[in-house]
């Protein structure tokens, strides 16, 4: 079937967000100490439990309880949340800026991102305003979850093999061809550019 939709993830495609912009190698001590704070204290599951719908200051205060000798670290990774946004992708958001002009596609944003948190994204870029719709994680759901990608599908009227997805991780690009989306494991806005024209998406 022809193309006729493009699902977006946000952050690591359109827009430059990494914690490592705060967690810089001279933050801690030493190597050993930064590797532990995010394989031990802060990390990638605990995040996405906020993506999911916890409060940040829930999850703040729950794990400076925990970790009380991590306190400033814990408290810093949403106290400081807006200095690991390093604004847009520019490659990515003028490839998107061309398929909106081409009049060929709609465009929709499927984002794990915590809903306060997101708000202060949509005030500072304006290419998110761009979307013919958005679903942002919460209540319980978020990527990789099938049933995040079937609300999409189900909310905008999206007819799965007429769309492709474009996501940074991998796990969420598989999850999103077992619902039959084609999709695009993003690296660069160059290999996304080449890829799209691959699958026969016209950029004007």
């Amino acid at each position: 079937m022809a193309v006729n939709t493009i699902i977006w993830d946000l952050g690591g495609v359109l827009i430059d967000w990494n914690p490592q912009y705060v967690f810089t190698d001279n933050y801690f001590e030493s190597k050993e100490k930064k590797e532990y704070f995010f394989s031990h204290v802060c990390t990638h599951d605990w995040n996405e439990k906020q993506d999911e719908g916890r409060s940040i200051v829930e999850a703040t205060i729950e794990l400076v309880g925990k970790f009380p000798e991590w306190e400033k670290a814990i408290r810093d990774y949403y106290g400081r949340w807006t200095d690991m946004l390093n604004g847009p992708i520019h490659g990515t958001v003028n490839i998107f800026r061309q398929l909106i002009d081409s009049g060929n596609y709609r465009h929709y944003a499927l984002t794990n991102w915590q809903a306060d948190l997101f708000n202060i994204a949509l005030v500072r870029y304006d290419f998110l305003q761009w979307f013919d719709g958005r679903v942002v994680s919460g209540e319980k759901t978020r990527k990789p979850f099938p049933a995040f990608y079937q609300l999409l599908l189900d909310r905008y009227k999206v007819n799965a093999a007429e769309a492709i997805f474009i996501d940074d991780n991998l796990r969420n690009v598989k999850a999103a061809e077992e619902l039959g989306i084609r999709s695009v494991h993003f690296q660069s806005a160059e290999q996304l550019r080449k890829e799209l024209e691959g699958l026969g998406v016209i950029l004007k």
